[in-house]
């Protein structure tokens, strides 16, 4: 608790879903109907409200930058590799619950630490609304510790990186259109990148050339050819 205090800056009002928020589904329970009390739907929940507050604060740090621009920001900050890094700024190692006999080395520091940030905030969420995670992320975690200025002049091509890293490797990566889910508008991009034949991950975006971009990082997470 002490721990999780000085992390947050605030007193949690409902305790048991911080824990869960950095409880791996390796150590974790069957609660009901095969779902476990890991912090995989809190994790989802959290890149949902995370993506949310970033792309406000950079629509209203940018108001003269196109949305192809806000979206590869967006990406920037929001990636597993600066998610990865600021959760071993903010201590996660020492909170996150995991099995060590089937999470190695490398998986902890890595996508143990980018799902615990995301689960956080998730739970954050739930105990205390938007609007005070919105607070909380802005004044708590982007201003002190993501230099966006630093990341704009940062170039990011997931695409190159993984088309590099899969010719050194010696698999065929292709990027293939495919249909758009029900309901949702015509005018948006679906991108599926593939590695060998695998699906590896998948963008959506309104430009074409942005969807590739955030299929090419998924698939870059995926396959961890992203220095963590």
């Amino acid at each position: 608790m002490r721990k999780l205090n000085n992390l947050l800056g605030f007193i949690p009002s409902n305790v048991k879903i911080y824990k869960m928020a950095f409880r791996h589904k390796s150590v974790a329970t069957q609660i009901k109907s095969g779902v476990k009390n890991s912090n995989e739907r809190l994790e989802f929940l959290g890149d949902a409200v995370l993506g949310s507050v970033v792309a406000e604060l950079l629509f209203k740090l940018y108001p003269y930058k196109d949305e192809g621009f806000l979206t590869e920001m967006r990406s920037k900050i929001v990636s597993r590799a600066n998610l990865n890094q600021l959760s071993r700024k903010l201590g996660f190692n020492d909170l996150i619950e995991y099995d060590a006999r089937m999470i190695g080395y490398q998986n902890k520091q890595g996508s143990l630490l980018g799902d615990a940030f995301e689960a956080l905030i998730g739970a954050v969420y739930l105990d205390k609304g938007y609007e005070f995670t919105k607070e909380f992320l802005q004044t708590r975690i982007i201003k002190p510790h993501v230099d966006i200025h630093t990341l704009e002049m940062t170039e990011t091509n997931f695409k190159s990186r993984l088309i590099e890293w899969c010719q050194h490797a010696g698999k065929e990566v292709s990027f293939m259109q495919t249909e758009n889910p029900d309901g949702e508008s015509a005018k948006m991009f679906s991108i599926k990148v593939y590695v060998d034949g695998e699906e590896c991950g998948i963008g959506r975006d309104f430009n074409k050339k942005s969807a590739e971009k955030l299929a090419a990082e998924k698939a870059c997470e995926y396959l961890k050819v992203l220095e963590i």
